[in-house]
């Protein structure tokens, strides 16, 4: 995205780098040397328009509810369901109906989510504003303001509209919903180069972000969709979805199916015209119940329960799934782009690493947390004299406060000043009596100009001690000495100190110093001309936003899935790349930029994007373009986040996925999986879950489509030859949604499989009915034929009655399905052994359901009348049970074949 105008006379006001400009200047552009009147203000509302971001256009529920209807599955749901009640039977017409409703209503509750993210956004916006007019100060409605308002801001205040900085005291803003900085970033009036990046503009305050600390005044310069985050509102709204890769190769399927099926039916009944002398009425009959067996009725039924399951699955691991059908695309995903901050990190600053004048000592522990210690390089606990003092220094410099109770860990104040009291803990300081053992009598407040803050402390024993924390550089300009590990203290050693801050800087560290200086006795007030020298020099220490070590394990299990995971954030580029190094991503020898970025074209960012996995200072814009730059490569992007920066991207992405605790609402609505405790570690588990899901899936579809398969074959057969039909089209559709319906939904509860997390990620591309399903298929298909024929010509050969040869004939095609569950749980394993033949309790709860059934189905006078049958005797029984046992050790021996013939291919 082009850089804005920065030439006042070319650029429109809008579009305008206000970050370049003096805060006069500003004001000069928006002809507004002084606080507005009433008057001008109601002018200015009039031709800019309300500070708010339009409201989307929202589709009426008539129309949502016709987006639902044009599914080409739904289509073929609906065409199943008029034949089925042509026959005359209703009750199963009703049950595909049923489907279509259900499918149409998850679909139906689930539109609009583009709008909720809109709306969500927009809720963002600060609901009052305290402004400055030429009659004095008012509280007004936020969407009143208008550009050269003055606007007045005070901790806990969400900035109204984007506004140029005039006076800023100590003033801090939380933009972590805009560039994902975890702590809050330091603001001032001083101009700033014209290229600087969203989270480099300092001497601007970004509508929807809060005040941390300090107080400030600024002129708005932007309103409403001119905002910055009225920006990422336009770049939401123009952002497409993309469908998921089951929902392409669903539709795929429905349509080719179908048009098979119609050819099919087509050119039969003119072959059957030709050759079968059968009447015409009754072959029209028997071409529709052609088209009965080969619709597999039950498959949406199968796909929404295998979804469904999976849903709950996920839900037990705190993740909600806000669209079905995504559950299935994490198995997919083959790029994880995450945000860091809140997501890979904890979004708690700790003290990871302090150095002192015996050398670096590492911190342990996680965020806030009171569990950890200060260890050296061997790893043992340190402890000293002078690491007390360091300790003392951090406790006391501070204005923060944690408390640990059951309920977890609660930070007042300032995330790196708590950061600093919890390493105070882990040193052994007591920070609870400290402050009543050495109680404050005067302070020098941190600021931007003085870079450090200063207390004077006393013991009640008349001692006196200055201790002071702030900028390295400007903590080292006020020491004379230090103090070493004994506590004594002894000269400076400059090129130490700089040679340790610079290494810590390089490594992605927030770089602190903490120094003392003793004073007189009675000594009671502080000025900032009492530390220009003599100050003592305790130590330094380095604080991250550290990675989460949930995050580090999870990551190590996707890149041994074939996933990769990138890194983006607005953070700076010497951060991310430590943290990248912590995490374990695979390529973090490089960093680029949102300015590096924008040098690229489009051909240039689909080869970069491949060969970087961190991605620094980026915008909305950046995360989009890295996004559509790895789907054009052909990836299934799963997209992290929790900022308002991050809706777009996620709202394109495959799987959007946002944090549920820490992340905004705006984020939320525009993801498709939410997860409730914000932990990287459970998108690991999304992935296992989405993988089973797709393996389940296509257990149905090679447990379906050969009952189909059977069943057409035998009926095209029987047409062509002239024969009499072995199954009529009531009983086919018996078969195929009540026995196969129930018998498949088992396949939905399957386990995960134990190398599921080894294989790489399937091609989005990729066909449900390819290699080995397709053969599987077709072979059982065959196989279901040779089974219903032979029942046929049994009891034909021994009973002389098509009646009882259509009963036997069904009951031994559900004997063959019965037996064929056993064999498709396992496509690429033996299924005679004792897991494989005792199977799980749904499996063995439905398969006796199935034989209750349809023992009502043999032997009940009704279901006699209804569907054509008689009882059958206890060897017609036996008969369909040995055909089934023979059809599964067939498929053992095919497994057992196949696996001799291209394991060795394999390795």
């Amino acid at each position: 995205m082009p850089r804005p105008d920065t030439n006042p006379a070319t650029a429109p006001v809008s579009e305008l780098a206000w970050h370049a400009l003096a805060a006069d200047e500003a004001r000069s552009q928006l002809q507004a040397p002084a606080p507005l009147s009433a008057a001008e203000a109601g002018d200015r509302l009039r031709r800019h328009g309300a500070n708010a971001l339009p409201e989307a256009r929202v589709r009426g529920p008539w129309l949502r509810l016709v987006q639902q209807l044009r599914n080409f599955l739904i289509y073929v749901l609906a065409t199943a369901a008029v034949i089925t009640a042509s026959l005359g039977h209703w009750v199963d017409a009703s049950v595909i109906l049923a489907v279509v409703v259900i499918q149409t209503f998850v679909g139906f509750i689930q539109e609009g989510r583009a709008e909720q993210a809109l709306s969500a956004i927009r809720h963002m916006l600060a609901p009052k504003a305290r402004v400055l007019r030429a009659d004095g100060q008012h509280m007004v409605d936020a969407a009143t303001l208008v550009p050269g308002d003055t606007v007045l801001l005070e901790p806990g205040d969400r900035v109204p509209a984007d506004l140029r900085l005039e006076k800023a005291h100590q003033l801090k803003i939380n933009e972590a919903i805009l560039t994902g900085e975890s702590q809050a970033a330091d603001k001032t009036t001083v101009v700033v180069n014209s290229d600087a990046v969203l989270g480099d503009q300092s001497n601007l305050a970004f509508s929807g972000t809060m005040v941390a600390t300090g107080t400030g005044r600024g002129v708005v310069v932007r309103t409403g969709q001119d905002t910055e985050i009225g920006r990422i509102s336009g770049l939401l709204a123009h952002t497409l979805s993309l469908r998921t890769p089951l929902l392409e190769q669903m539709d795929r399927f429905a349509r080719r199916l179908s048009a098979i099926v119609i050819l099919a039916g087509i050119a039969i009944f003119f072959g059957g015209l030709l050759f079968s002398g059968l009447p015409f009425r009754e072959l029209f009959m028997a071409v529709v119940g052609l088209t009965v067996a080969a619709i597999p009725e039950g498959l949406p039924a199968i796909l929404t329960i295998t979804l469904a399951i999976g849903v709950r699955e996920m839900a037990r691991r705190n993740a909600v799934v806000r669209r079905m059908p995504v559950i299935e695309t994490l198995g997919a995903v083959s790029v994880i782009c995450s945000d860091k901050t809140g997501t890979l990190t904890r979004n708690e600053m700790m003290v990871t690493r302090t150095v002192v004048v015996g050398g670096a000592l590492e911190v342990t522990g996680e965020g806030y947390g009171f569990d950890g210690a200060v260890t050296d390089a061997r790893g043992a606990p340190a402890r000293s004299p002078g690491l007390d003092e360091l300790a003392r220094a951090a406790a006391l410099c501070n204005d923060a406060q944690v408390v640990q109770d059951s309920s977890g860990v609660r930070v007042s104040g300032d995330p790196m000043e708590a950061a600093l009291l919890v390493f105070a803990r882990k040193v052994g300081f007591d920070v609870d009596d400290s402050a009543r053992d050495w109680p404050r009598r005067d302070e020098i407040p941190f600021d931007t100009e003085n870079r450090f803050m200063a207390t004077l402390n006393h013991d009640h024993h008349g001692h006196s001690v200055i201790y002071l924390k702030g900028a390295p550089e400007r903590v080292l300009e006020m020491c004379s000495g230090q103090v070493i590990e004994s506590g004594v203290v002894a000269e400076l050693d400059q090129p130490f100190w700089h040679a340790a801050i610079t290494d810590m800087a390089s490594e992605g560290f927030r770089v602190l110093a903490l120094a003392r200086k003793p004073v007189a006795r009675g000594v009671a007030d502080l000025a900032v001309e009492d530390l220009a020298q003599g100050a003592e020099l305790l130590g330094l220490v380095g604080l991250l936003d550290p990675p989460r070590q949930e995050a580090i394990q999870a990551i190590a299990e996707c890149r041994a899935a074939g996933i990769e995971v990138k890194m983006i954030t607005g953070d700076h580029a010497l951060t991310a790349g430590a943290i990248a190094r912590k995490l374990g991503l695979a390529n973090t020898r490089e960093v680029l930029t949102g300015s590096d970025l924008d040098r690229l074209d489009a051909s240039q960012l689909r080869g970069r994007v491949a060969e970087v996995d961190v991605f620094a200072r980026t915008s909305p814009e950046h995360k989009l373009r890295l996004v559509e730059a790895l789907q054009t490569r052909g990836a299934v992007v799963a997209m992290t986040g929790d900022g308002v920066n991050d809706a777009p991207a996620l709202k394109r992405a495959e799987v959007g996925i946002a944090m549920g605790v820490k992340g905004s609402e705006a984020a939320r609505e525009a993801a498709s999986v939410v997860l409730l405790d914000d932990n990287f570690a459970s998108i690991a588990a999304a992935v296992r879950e989405g993988r089973t899901v797709y393996a389940n899936l296509k257990k149905g579809i090679a447990f379906m489509l050969p009952i189909n398969g059977g069943e057409s074959i035998s009926l095209i057969t029987a047409l062509l030859l002239g024969l009499t039909l072995p199954i009529s089209a009531l009983q086919i559709l018996w078969v195929n949604m009540v026995s196969s319906v129930v018998l498949a939904m088992t396949l939905a509860f399957e386990p995960t499989e134990p190398d599921v997390m080894q294989r790489p990620p399937r091609a989005r591309n990729e066909s449900l009915m390819r290699g080995f399903v397709l053969w599987r298929v077709a072979l059982v298909s065959l196989l279901f034929l040779a089974g219903i024929f032979a029942a046929w010509y049994w009891a034909i050969h021994h009973y002389g009655n098509d009646q009882t040869a259509r009963t036997l004939a069904v009951n031994t095609l559900v004997a063959m399905e019965v037996f064929y569950l056993f064999a498709v749980r396992y496509l690429d394993s033996a299924s005679l052994t004792l897991r494989g033949v005792l199977g799980t309790p749904v499996v063995l709860l439905a398969v006796a359901g199935v034989l209750v059934l349809q023992l009502m189905f043999t032997y009940l006078p009704w279901f006699n009348q209804t569907f054509d049958t008689v009882p059958l005797s206890l060897g017609m029984l036996g008969f369909a049970g040995a055909t089934g046992v023979l059809l599964l050790l067939v498929l053992e021996a095919e497994t057992a074949l196949r696996r001799r013939l291209f394991s060795p291919l394999r390795g």
